[in-house]
């Protein structure tokens, strides 16, 4: 073995030893409405922030919220289609946040949802073009929304927090046999993450984790679970499951998950501001 040999091994050695996007957790969480993702963040690690584009979506979390635990940026869920403001004002105010690094101040920060995050994204795009209100054209308009969108989550894996993007579902069906005697078609029906176009497999890619999020009634109410391997019709996926110590499904807790395989699953400090810095902080 050559000097410059073993110099270079160490060298990749170092990098990968030092390397936070190694040790953060990244998640695409995906269930139906009112399966309680935003209510899920109670248990990711804090102080929470959010940036909300779903209306009322943060309800769950007033109580956290008066706290100070989790700061909800609720500025973006008033989007009207015909003078739409939303990612313009999310873009700046983001874009801000990265220079300035607030988001090391924070445990974990959440786009919830990705959903009305695309529809804001569209809607900007639609105005640019001068089609405030009608369909959007495949090329002209899909693909720069998904290019702003992947741009923007790339950003985002980067950051000093954890990082969790709150998704919806779309239902494929697919023919898998026709009975040419009865006529009875057989379909296969899988649920996938809910976006446009190609985006649909581009930014799942990103994620080190692909979760489903499922409430199930038992005798002593309900409970909530994630999926994390593909059963039946859902899609999910988990890089960390690879160790061993995770099972296919586990409660619905996410600094349980962290501390089980071994990554930094405590919060972090309290934020540190007054009343009327807490007021401004949630905007309604």
């Amino acid at each position: 073995m050559t000097d410059l040999f073993r110099n270079e091994l160490e060298a990749v050695k170092k990098y990968y030893e030092g390397d936070p996007l190694q040790k953060r957790f990244s998640a695409l969480i995906c269930g139906t409405i009112g399966s309680g993702k935003t209510y899920l963040l109670r248990t990711a690690r804090l102080p929470v922030h959010i940036d909300s584009f779903d209306p009322g979506g943060t309800k769950c979390l007033r109580d956290l919220i008066e706290k100070g635990l989790v700061v909800a940026d609720t500025s973006y869920e008033r989007e009207d289609p015909f003078d739409p403001s939303a990612w313009e004002r999310w873009k700046r105010r983001t874009d801000i946040r990265f220079e300035i690094g607030y988001f090391k101040h924070f445990g974990t920060y959440c786009l919830d949802s990705s959903t009305k995050w695309q529809d804001a994204s569209m809607n900007f795009q639609l105005k640019s073009a001068n089609l405030l209100g009608q369909a959007p054209r495949m090329r002209h308009d899909y693909t720069p929304v998904k290019i702003a969108m992947v741009n923007y989550i790339n950003k985002f894996m980067n950051i000093p927090c954890d990082f969790i993007l709150n998704g919806h579902f779309k239902e494929d069906e697919e023919i898998t046999s026709v009975n040419q005697s009865t006529g009875v078609v057989s379909k296969k029906v899988e649920y996938r993450f809910l976006t446009i176009g190609q985006a649909a497999t581009t930014i799942p890619l990103m994620f080190d984790e692909i979760y489903v999020l499922r409430a199930r009634e038992t005798s002593a109410g309900w409970e909530r679970e994630l999926l994390l391997e593909s059963q039946g019709q859902y899609i999910a996926r988990s890089r960390l499951k690879a160790n061993g110590k995770l099972n296919d499904v586990e409660p619905a807790n996410i600094k349980a998950l962290l501390r089980k395989i071994g990554l930094a699953w405590e919060d972090k400090p309290k934020l540190e501001f007054d009343q009327d810095e807490k007021a401004a902080a949630t905007i309604t």
